[in-house]
């Protein structure tokens, strides 16, 4: 009888468990999330990636969380940001205590940022933005880091983000709209140093 008992008892728990990564892969397809500035294509990352959690620790604005299952158990304990509860402020710190690699170290030097920083892209929603609804605001120009590279304005203040936005987040994390009108589209796949 016990025998039949822990069978079972294996069972169930495989079934759990498959049902928990069918979940947490159905997250995944809609979670908007960042990886840190210089981190590795998505599947480099997530193979290269020790789980130290040092980028995290030496990272001042406290922008970098870890994953528990709600990536997929492949992102188990890596670092990512989400960009509208705390934004990247492009120190570059994280890639300098990185010990494998996972995240490059990029020297804090806009030409430097602009080459090899990918973690996504700015979009603007007109319907949404005031500046486009004929009231001036500019809270997300001025927040970015590379103004009048990686963001202009137009008329009343309108954002006009190029594609030289390295998507640090700034930029959404200010946006003063709920929802916000100004949003990163992530881009897990970076430039890699040579």
């Amino acid at each position: 009888m016990y025998r039949r008992q822990f069978i079972q008892s294996l069972i169930a728990t495989g079934l759990t468990l498959a049902h928990g990564e069918l979940r947490a892969a159905r997250v995944q397809t809609s979670m908007r999330f960042l990886r840190p500035p210089g981190a590795l294509s998505e599947e480099a990352f997530e193979s290269q990636c020790i789980r130290c959690g040092q980028c995290g620790e030496i990272c001042p604005n406290r922008c970098i969380q870890f994953f528990g299952t709600e990536n997929g158990l492949r992102s188990i304990d890596t670092p990512y940001i989400i960009p509208r509860e705390q934004a990247c402020i492009l120190c570059m710190k994280c890639g300098e205590v990185c010990p494998t690699g996972a995240i490059q170290k990029i020297e804090r030097e806009a030409g430097t940022i602009l080459q090899f920083v990918k973690m996504g892209q700015a979009r603007v929603d007109k319907q949404l933005c005031l500046s486009y609804q004929g009231k001036t605001c500019g809270v997300c120009y001025r927040a970015c880091p590379l103004q009048d590279i990686a963001i202009k304005t137009g008329m009343l203040e309108q954002p006009i983000v190029s594609t030289a936005c390295v998507g640090c987040g700034l930029c959404e994390r200010s946006c003063i709209q709920i929802p916000q009108a100004i949003r990163i589209i992530p881009n897990h796949t970076r430039k890699v140093i040579t």
